[in-house]
């Protein structure tokens, strides 16, 4: 087994220092890097925040989240602290003091200050790269609709060239995620049937138990629309449906999913549902309704559950309908990608009274057990060739040692060593909001999310929506 070489060392620095994502996040991550060997010894953190902190403090809040060992005692002390506004430009002429050769900065922030940091940055000559690579990390959400990304990504794009931004989704940063790509193309059984021709349609799923909790304003402004499908299911998607890369470089891969995101065709309202989950329980946890949140309107619109049926105007997938769902508030923590394939085209093993046998499936468990499941049809023991479903299971943590890692750990390594195959471009944020505009407009005026309990599988309008196609969805479990 190859061993990745240590990343070359950069000042880390972080903006946001005393926020959950920094805190229960990225330094975290840091760390599983430092025990790994992968991050140099000159490798150094510097937080920044309003705050009226010091070094001390800030290493004192990140104690709270974190097991001490001896990696942590050595890059606990190589963790430092600036005290600044992000809107002064002081604070970018102390940070520019403190600079000298590599640098990330992540911009752990609301997203009113991804222009204005990035503006300051350069402002301040901390975007050339003259003694050393400058490269930026920017959280979701970029933008809130197609207009406003591409107002973004012009502003940012005016300042950096594409090379230095890494748009970061730490739903690619998973191991099974990216084992999509391994599957696929080191496995010439399954890249023979991905398209049109044996699967019959592709389901993806990502349903959370917890509810919007303290986040009611952030959530309240965004939605499960926006929260989650031009990014995270967009991925999986492109993961899923991309053609072969020419080759595993960053830019031959980045290219093939951005072509796959703008092949997908405008979702129109009668291809989507929303839901709203109400009052209830789910195991001994008593739910709030979502109406009922702090800081969450009591006449809101936002949806917190949404299906879609999406198509993918291709060669290799034109007639595959790809269904999307996520959702809070639901039944069980479970992200999968389940490949329905087609019949057989000749039904030898009709039973008496079953015209139909269980489908073939391949499912990519990607949370909360990262697996692959097979499942297929076999002949149940006995006289008569009587069949039987059956499946075949690969378990992550059945062969391999998986560690407790936070999912940034991949993304952060990369950024270090310059690799962007897992962060989104330009034009794969413009394709996603496009595909989604439709949606964005219609809701904006009209209708309401349609009620649903906690603890179910989501609102009844989305089974309606699979069921006109004669499918239905897998379980949440």
């Amino acid at each position: 087994m190859r061993k990745a070489p240590v990343a070359p060392p950069a000042t880390f620095v972080i903006f946001g220092a005393l926020g959950d994502l920094t805190r229960r996040l990225l330094v975290p991550a840091l760390l599983n890097l430092t025990r790994g060997g992968l991050l140099a010894e000159q490798t150094t953190v510097l937080g920044v925040s309003h705050h009226d902190k010091d070094d001390a403090a800030l290493r004192s809040e990140l104690d709270d989240f974190i097991e001490a060992d001896d990696a942590w005692a050595t890059l606990r002390e190589r963790i430092h602290y600036l005290k600044g506004d992000f809107t002064d430009a002081a604070t970018f002429e102390a940070l520019a003091e403190r600079i000298d050769g590599n640098a990330v900065f992540y911009l752990a922030t609301a997203p009113s200050f991804f222009g204005p940091i990035v503006d300051s940055l350069a402002d301040a000559g901390l975007l050339e790269e003259k003694k050393g690579f400058r490269r930026v990390v920017i959280e979701k959400p970029f933008g809130t609709d197609l207009a406003s990304a591409k107002a973004l990504n012009a502003r940012l794009l005016a300042r950096a060239a594409e090379t230095q931004f890494y748009r970061i989704d730490h739903f690619l940063g998973k191991e099974t995620v990216q084992n999509i790509l391994v599957a696929r193309f080191a496995n010439v059984h399954l890249e023979a049937v991905w398209n049109n021709r044996y699967v019959d349609h592709v389901e993806i799923t990502a349903a959370e138990t917890v509810d919007v909790g303290t986040r009611g304003k952030f959530y309240d402004a965004t939605g499960a629309l926006r929260d989650m499908v031009p990014n995270h299911l967009f991925q999986l998607l492109a993961l899923v449906g991309m053609e072969p890369p020419n080759s595993f470089e960053a830019e031959a891969v980045r290219s093939e999913r951005a072509k796959l995101i703008a092949a997908i065709r405008r979702i129109e309202p009668a291809d989507a549902v929303r839901g709203r989950y109400e009052a209830g329980k789910i195991g001994d946890k008593e739910i709030t309704a979502y109406r009922k949140t702090p800081e969450v309107a009591p006449k809101s619109k936002t949806e917190t559950y949404v299906a879609l049926k999406v198509q993918v105007e291709s060669w290799r997938w034109s007639g595959v309908p790809f269904y999307l769902r996520t959702g809070k508030a639901m039944r069980a923590r479970d992200t999968q990608i389940i490949i329905h394939f087609r019949d057989a085209p000749l039904k030898l093993f009709r039973e008496e009274g079953v015209d139909e046998l269980p489908p073939n499936r391949l499912v990519l468990q990607l949370q909360p057990h990262e697996g692959i499941k097979l499942d297929f049809v076999a002949k149940q023991p006995g006289p008569l060739i009587d069949t039987v479903p059956v499946s075949m299971d690969f378990v992550y943590a059945d062969h391999f040692p998986v560690s407790h890692q936070t999912g940034y750990e991949t993304l952060l390594y990369d950024v270090l060593i310059g690799d962007q195959m897992l962060f989104q471009r330009a034009d794969q944020i413009e394709a996603g909001w496009r595909a989604v505009q439709p949606l964005l407009d219609a809701w904006a005026s009209d209708g309401e999310p349609e009620p649903y309990d906690p603890g179910s599988d989501g609102p009844a309008s989305a089974d309606a929506l699979i069921a006109r196609d004669g499918r239905r969805w897998n379980p949440i479990a």
